[in-house]
């Protein structure tokens, strides 16, 4: 017997590859319609071709998450005739050594894309009363020492974002979950981090799983994986003091000496 779709008409951002296309595929079935958005036309294709083999009706929308107009207009139209019942902003973007243009455009994409996904839906949601909205953070967004710095910050925002948003959507039919994975394998990661972490990178399609059993249950937060989630939910809870000086003893970082000047009144 073939399992009824939780979600039928569904909204993926950031669908052209790595964990937006494997979540795609985790919810791709006969009678699920995909409205799959990327800026990579060719592999946002490839997606979709992958997608309608396993059944469902896929339309995709070769977009730039940071231009709002241009979102507007297209979710907006999209969803007039789908009806959303779930979105997932999942577009980002991650470098391992910001400047301050890729600061810009990592927080344009990450911060602003997140907003121009959901202004033109969630209105139309509340006026349906029901959906669920998918927001992808990152463990990142608790407590990093060392890390991109615009990253983690852009990754807290859409954290706390999503948790302010649940509660304010709740008493209108919408759930919201907050999805904080640790490292995927997806094209994001650098092959210095990929050879450094190992085992320990959770596969794209393992994570999509994860995320889309959390979604079908409307969970307030979905973490992975359960030994780093652990860790750096106990790094955020500690004293700051303590664990700075945990963190840069692992790390062997330096650390900057108290710059008062004991003269000065």
């Amino acid at each position: 017997m073939t399992e009824t779709p939780a979600f039928r008409r569904v909204l993926i951002t950031g669908a052209s590859s790595g964990l937006g296309a494997a979540l795609g595929m985790e919810l791709a079935a006969p009678g699920v319609s995909l409205v799959l958005v990327g800026r990579n036309s060719k592999r946002l294709d490839a997606t979709a071709q992958t997608c309608r083999a396993r059944g469902a009706d896929v339309e995709t929308c070769v977009l730039d998450v940071a231009d709002a107009a241009a979102v507007a207009d297209a979710l907006e139209d999209a969803d007039a005739r789908q009806g959303f019942d779930l979105v997932i902003a999942n577009a980002g973007v991650a470098f391992g050594r910001e400047t301050p243009e890729t600061a810009r455009l990592t927080v344009e994409t990450n911060v602003i894309g997140v907003l121009n996904t959901l202004i033109p839906i969630e209105p139309r949601m509340v006026a349906r009363g029901s959906g669920q909205i998918g927001l992808v953070s990152s463990l990142a967004a608790f407590r990093v020492l060392g890390g991109p710095p615009a990253y983690s910050a852009s990754k807290a925002w859409v954290r706390i974002y999503g948790e302010a948003l649940r509660g304010r959507l709740a008493r209108k039919g919408i759930g919201v979950t907050v999805i904080c994975p640790g490292f995927i394998d997806t094209p994001m990661v650098d092959d210095h981090t990929r050879i450094a972490l190992g085992r320990q990178m959770i596969g794209a399609k393992e994570a999509a799983k994860k995320i889309v059993a959390g979604l079908k249950q409307n969970a307030p937060r979905v973490t992975f994986p359960r030994g780093a989630a652990m860790r750096v939910w106990w790094l955020s809870v500690l004293p700051v003091w303590y664990t700075d000086r945990k963190i840069r003893r692992k790390y062997r970082a330096a650390a900057v000496k108290w710059r008062g000047d004991s003269n000065t009144a």
